[in-house]
């Protein structure tokens, strides 16, 4: 086949192809195809240099002007594929329903933090935020948790080097704002906390706390059980009962664990409660006078209390949800309920 009779051809397939063209889409691959760095007319203009001398010349002044010809029929066909959608778009009604987006929503462990926050606000407790990686004294010795006890082991805390880590509960915090500030103090501490726990229904390697502190003079095991007491009403309904055991942790004296009465069953026994009527929510006690030390408070001056809580722990028990790696896997099935 010659030259000329290849031209026609392209012009024919072009001509045939722009009619068929109902989007910008179609031209842009008509465009590649036919008139592209690769496409069939340059391949022929490429092919004309190999041509006898006699012949070359012609062959390529056809082959430019019909190069020319359909890049002005691109641009016109274009030009009114452009107006013609244009035209289309203001003939809609603008008066009928638009096409609604998928709304996002905050997270249900945000929620649950935010709700916690907002009940401590309204006692009039401040937020503080400390760092995630924190040195041992912060973490543990400033705490009166001592080099042998076993949190501190590294089976038990994610070690970043020999005296740094990802912190394991959100207490070093309390010691960064004594350190700062004189009482009275009386501030909540919500974080991320880090244990190489082995994951499942209720455990992850990674979670949230929220701590509260409240130091000032003549502060008494009273108050503690006041504030938890009208936190508990508020975040589980005024109906739920409170009580609170004897327990031990290293930087309070006295301690205690915070149960509340089962929100399913209503103290009654079930499954959740393990059939005694009583959930544990918290931990809480009186400042130990060694943190004061740690920090230059004058233990025979001041006197605190400190608690602290799991907000995956209070989510699923509002929300009646049995496994904790719900929270984490990001099915929107899931969140969507929480809208």
């Amino acid at each position: 086949m010659g030259i000329q009779s290849e031209l026609e051809k392209i012009r024919n397939e072009f001509e045939g192809a722009l009619m068929r063209a109902g989007s910008l889409k179609d031209i842009e691959d008509i465009k590649v195809k036919y008139l592209g760095r690769k496409g069939d007319l340059t391949g022929i203009l490429k092919a004309v240099a190999t041509l006898p001398k006699e012949e070359r010349r012609e062959a390529g002044k056809q082959a430019n002007l019909l190069k020319n010809e359909l890049t002005e029929k691109l641009g016109t066909f274009t030009s009114g594929k452009k107006t013609e959608m244009s035209d289309k778009r203001e003939a809609l009604d603008v008066t009928m329903p638009g096409i609604s987006s998928s709304r996002g929503t905050l997270h249900p462990l945000t929620q649950v933090m935010e709700k916690i926050n907002d009940i401590f606000v309204s006692l009039g407790f401040s937020i503080a935020e400390g760092p995630e990686i924190e040195s041992e004294f912060y973490n543990f010795e400033a705490l009166n948790i001592p080099l042998d006890h076993p949190s501190r082991d590294a089976f038990d805390t994610f070690y970043v080097d020999e005296k740094h880590l990802l912190r394991s509960h959100t207490s070093n915090v309390q010691i960064h704002v004594m350190e700062k500030k004189d009482p009275p103090v009386q501030v909540i501490m919500p974080g991320r906390v880090y244990r190489p726990d082995a994951v499942d229904a209720s455990h992850s390697f990674m979670f949230h706390q929220v701590e509260g502190l409240m130091v000032d003079k003549d502060v008494t095991f009273a108050d503690l059980k006041g504030v938890l007491s009208v936190f508990c009403k508020s975040i589980f309904g005024e109906n739920i009962k409170m009580r609170l055991r004897p327990h031990f942790f290293p930087f309070t004296e006295p301690s205690a664990e915070v149960d509340i009465s089962c929100i399913i069953c209503g103290g009654k026994g079930c499954r959740v409660c393990s059939g005694n009527g009583w959930l544990e929510i918290l931990g809480a006690g009186m400042v130990n006078p060694k943190v004061f030390k740690s920090v230059g408070y004058d233990p025979d001056k001041y006197t605190g209390f400190a608690f602290g809580m799991g907000v995956e722990r209070i989510a699923m028990l509002l929300y009646g949800i049995e496994d904790i790696r719900l929270f984490y896997e990001n099915d929107v099935r899931f969140l969507k309920q929480f809208d």
